[in-house]
């Protein structure tokens, strides 16, 4: 994408797809997590456009980030599935609903495992059975038209480690916990 900034250890021309990526994702999942998200024509070329969301300014994103909050255990299996190497507080909008969405998706995907966030809350616990549920579903249509339409901004391998992600997070049946690898928060947390 010609306004796009290249990253080193991304594509370049790729961060508008992983967004709108991100969104396809969340929307197969049902946890609606990102807002709508697709790609348009615009005076730099392709991009991304996201629809505006006004979140909860008074909610303190320093506690909210510790809170024992289903949105925020279902935003961290969606992380680990979309293998999101930015989860940042200042990523999470929380709305005045209750609800809270994550934002900026576009270095996700990569096939290494480069998973940093500031959800480790449930690092190792065993996932619930709703989520179980949506990632076995998401696990079928991965093999169907989810595929074909990550598969227009991901290239092929990026899709194949999304299933694998998603297997390996049904087998274990566990959160996922820092590797030792890669940087478990990422810089700076917000």
């Amino acid at each position: 994408m010609i306004g796009e900034r290249p990253l080193w250890d991304f594509p370049d021309g790729t961060l508008a797809g992983r967004e709108v990526s991100a969104y396809l994702v969340s929307d197969a999942l049902g946890w609606d997590i990102v807002p709508p998200t697709v790609l348009r024509d615009g005076p730099f070329g392709s991009g991304m456009v996201q629809l505006w969301v006004d979140g909860d300014p008074g909610v303190d994103l320093t506690r909210l980030v510790r809170a024992d909050l289903p949105e925020l255990r279902r935003m961290a299996v969606f992380d680990a599935v979309v293998n999101n190497a930015d989860r940042k507080g200042g990523h999470l909008i929380p709305m005045p609903d209750g609800r809270v969405y994550g934002v900026d998706h576009g270095v996700c995907f990569a096939t290494e495992d480069k998973l940093r966030t500031v959800l480790w809350r449930w690092a190792g616990d065993q996932l619930t059975e709703a989520a179980v549920d949506k990632l076995r579903a998401l696990s079928g249509d991965l093999d169907g038209p989810l595929g074909e339409r990550l598969g227009e901004h991901l290239t092929r391998r990026e899709v194949r480690r999304v299933r694998l992600r998603v297997d390996r997070l049904i087998r274990l049946g566990r959160h996922p916990e820092p590797s030792g690898e890669w940087p478990a928060i990422p810089w700076p947390p917000f």
